[in-house]
């Protein structure tokens, strides 16, 4: 089932989401329902909070939303180790319309646990460094639009009300 996706100023998106102490039936069905919400709006990565749930998840495929090869989702997430920088021009499904010039680490490390409750690392650089970041950012309350200079954002902000009214 696609679910809605939350749209920037919502306050689900400020807030520090909540670690997971156990993979249930319940969280198995939200993982399957923000796969298919994810591919369905185009895009390589959501976080729990974009969809109103705010807990430590993210489902994350470097090659979506087209050929779907790479889908990896992850409890839990967090980085242990970067390096490098790069620019990285990004969008995001909760904030439409924006688009950002964000100072990312080229290479990170990441530490999680996968569907099943296992650890899984990820020592990866490029493009699924990028989104790991943005996706870990939401789950610590961080937006692109928060990643905006304060004329951009106050621009957004603008037109976000507007959508909302």
């Amino acid at each position: 089932m696609k679910l809605e996706i939350c749209t920037w100023p919502d306050e689900v998106l400020a807030a520090q989401a909540k670690i997971l102490e156990e993979v249930t039936p319940e969280l198995k069905e939200l993982i399957e329902n923000m796969i298919e919400t994810m591919y369905e709006s185009d895009g390589v990565g959501l976080a729990a909070p974009q969809v109103g749930e705010s807990i430590r998840l993210i489902c994350v495929d470097q090659t979506g939303p087209k050929v779907r090869g790479d889908l990896r989702v992850l409890i839990n997430p967090e980085i242990v180790e970067c390096d490098g920088e790069v620019d990285s021009e990004e969008g995001c499904l909760s904030c439409p319309e924006l688009s950002v010039k964000v100072k990312r680490s080229e290479h990170v490390v990441c530490k999680a646990l996968d569907q099943d409750g296992k650890e899984v690392v990820i020592d990866t650089a490029g493009f699924l460094a990028i989104i790991l970041q943005h996706e870990i950012d939401h789950l610590d309350g961080v937006t692109l639009a928060d990643r905006a200079g304060r004329l951009k954002k106050a621009m957004y902000r603008k037109k976000a009300l507007k959508w909302k009214s």
